[in-house]
């Protein structure tokens, strides 16, 4: 006799891990057009984004708070750098690493990038007290994974 829970797979419409994955996209698709409009794809906006949040820092300390391997963000860095929006500089106190820093023109696009919230508040419909929530469970989700699971951590 066999187990309906471990023989029959959840529909994938009633998997959380689908409704996470497919929301994301949804929400990239969402984000797409404007950010095109900054010149930027996702994973730039993301790496701004942790900068915004505290210039000048190593690219294992960006990598890790994004939950990436080094060698995956460094094209993304790349292309930064070649748009003038940050700048990439050997730690002095230890050569090995590497340092990204926001240039003027990477700080004032900032500004130009709050519509992206704008447009998730207006394209779902909910009130930023209810994104805001849906936001916090979803983090304590991911790191009540991460805690089972070991790895990333976030800083925050």
């Amino acid at each position: 006799m066999t187990d309906e829970k471990t023989s029959n797979p959840v529909p994938l419409d009633d998997q959380l891990c689908y409704a996470v994955y497919s929301a994301g996209i949804a929400i990239q698709r969402l984000y797409k057009p404007l950010l095109d409009a900054l010149g930027l794809t996702y994973p730039q906006y993301l790496v701004l984004n942790v900068l915004w949040s505290g210039d000048r820092q190593t690219v294992g300390g960006i990598a890790e708070r994004l939950a990436l391997d080094s060698s995956t963000l460094t094209p993304v860095l790349k292309r930064l750098e070649t748009a003038g929006l940050v700048r990439r500089t050997r730690n002095p106190d230890n050569e090995r690493q590497v340092v990204v820093a926001l240039t003027d023109q990477g700080r004032a696009i900032r500004s130009r990038a709050g519509c992206l919230g704008d447009a998730l508040l207006s394209a779902s419909g909910q009130t930023p007290a209810h994104l805001g929530e849906l936001n916090r469970n979803v983090r304590g989700l991911r790191e009540m994974i991460y805690s089972h699971v070991g790895g990333w951590s976030s800083p925050v």
